[in-house]
């Protein structure tokens, strides 16, 4: 699909295709055909990188120049609001004043930028630098937003795994077995953010350097600065945060370690405890003649008495121990 947008006074507008549009700001490809890429290349002079080679990881792959154009490919994500979130390549190429973006996935803040951009006295985009670090703007905000889901899911996490809740040993292992899942999504997508925000910085820091450092036109390297400036404090709430879920990660482990311990202390005591008894079931369980309590009528009350103490007294000095 190929989206082309120009400038209507204030308003970012939409053309139905490139011979009725004059001037346009914004080429956007998503998923695009051949025939939309052939289009974009012919009209610009430049040759849209493949889906592959913006999958590639070098930085001489994702910031280059070639043909007077600016080529930039970040990681961008999606699905954030799904339990199934994606990091998906997103490629600005910038030439003159005409931006050109190449994406395979509609990431929120896209769309939620050209609702803006589309209503009067919107975001300026006299440029399609411009648009492209709107774009990252909104990106950027979508991040943070995504930021704050997990610190609030973590404070949950932290208050159920150190909740001062008598429950059965056996539930509680469970309950804390989950939160192990829990942490672990949390870190997985807090890794796909830190990502996301370390090629944000790179993109936006490669393009500074290209830019004339004395030459604010329009407030660009006024906006470039402040995006770098929330790109930097995001990346470092976020490694608070893969901090604070490592913590929790081996404070779970350890309650786990720690329950099991309690298990096994039970059933260790239990096997002390009945050890007298069996001993003293076992000495009137033989069979010889001449037992003299056999005789005797008394002799069952005292075996079972004789049983009982001797359970009991393992168990009291454990309790004066204090290891039950």
């Amino acid at each position: 699909m190929l989206r082309i947008y120009t400038r209507n006074n204030t308003q970012l507008v939409i053309c139905p295709d490139l011979e009725s549009c004059q001037s346009p700001v914004w080429l956007d490809l998503i998923s695009p055909t051949n025939d939309e890429v052939k289009q974009v290349q012919a009209l610009l002079g430049i040759t849209i990188p493949t889906r592959a080679e913006m999958e590639e990881i070098e930085l001489s792959a994702r910031l280059y120049a070639e043909d007077g154009a600016t080529f930039m490919t970040m990681t961008a994500l999606a699905h954030l609001d799904t339990e199934a979130p994606i990091k998906t390549p997103i490629t600005f190429v910038v030439k003159g004043m005409t931006l050109v973006t190449v994406r395979y996935a509609e990431p929120k803040p896209f769309l939620a930028y050209v609702s803006r951009a589309q209503r009067p006295n919107g975001p300026p985009h006299k440029s399609g630098e411009h648009v492209m670090l709107g774009l990252i703007e909104a990106m950027i905000d979508r991040t943070a937003d995504a930021l704050e889901r997990i610190a609030n899911e973590t404070d949950e996490i932290s208050r159920t795994a150190f909740r001062k809740v008598k429950v059965k040993a056996n539930k509680k292992t469970r309950d804390l077995e989950n939160l192990i899942t829990q942490i672990g999504h949390q870190a997985e997508l807090l890794t796909m953010v830190q990502e996301s925000l370390v090629s944000i910085s790179r993109l936006v820091a490669y393009y500074s350097a290209t830019q004339d450092a004395s030459d604010d036109h329009d407030g660009v390297r006024y906006l470039i600065r402040l995006i770098q400036r929330d790109a930097t404090a995001l990346g470092e709430h976020s490694r608070a945060l893969s901090a604070r879920l490592d913590f929790l990660l081996s404070a779970t482990l350890g309650l786990i370690n720690l329950e099991q311990n309690q298990i096994i202390k039970i059933f260790s005591v239990a096997a002390v405890v009945f050890l007298p008894p069996t001993l003293v079931a076992s000495v009137y369980g033989m069979n010889f003649v001449h037992m003299p309590e056999l005789q005797w009528l008394l002799g069952y009350p005292w075996a079972l008495g004789l049983m009982a103490l001797s359970a009991a007294l393992p168990f009291l000095y454990f309790k004066r121990k204090g290891w039950l």
